[in-house]
């Protein structure tokens, strides 16, 4: 299984930066290679990605969510997928984004691309999207769900 751990600095408020990260069905704005996300229930969403002519569909759930502080997630099916999003206030205008993800690469080429460092790439570029697409809005989101979802113990 392969992990990850990314960051970028936004020059928006931590809350803005977090409203804007639980609107997932605008993931397709700034995540290559993810074509559609729909926000099925509170804690539900289903995916649809097409990465190098390979289309997936998989649904996630996020297992814990804290506003202005933390989303996780693990995939229910499909690919084997968990991770968490954490957001640090810098000053009262910048936020540092952080990206963990464990995932479990399908077939050769997704592992030769998990050795050669394409999803660490891949990550990165995604927050650096994010960063321009946020930024880009005049640090305006394009809303906000403010609820909380506590990890369950096992």
């Amino acid at each position: 299984m392969g992990s990850v751990t990314k960051s970028v600095d936004v020059a928006v408020p931590v809350r803005t930066a977090y409203d804007q990260w639980t609107q997932f069905e605008e993931f397709p704005h700034f995540m290559e290679g993810v074509t559609e996300v729909r926000q099925l229930t509170d804690t539900k969403t289903h995916w649809k990605t097409e990465i190098a002519g390979v289309k997936r569909e998989f649904d996630a759930e996020i297992t814990e969510q804290l506003p202005d502080e933390r989303v996780a997630w693990k995939t229910t099916n499909g690919t084997k997928q968990a991770g968490v999003i954490t957001f640090h206030r810098l000053d009262a205008n910048h936020t540092r984004i952080t990206a963990q993800m464990d995932l479990e690469p399908h077939g050769i080429a997704e592992q030769a691309g998990d050795k050669l460092g394409v999803i660490d790439m891949r990550v990165k570029g995604d927050l650096d999207r994010f960063k321009k697409y946020i930024e880009g809005r005049g640090g305006v989101e394009t809303g906000a769900w403010r609820g909380e979802v506590h990890r369950s113990e096992p």
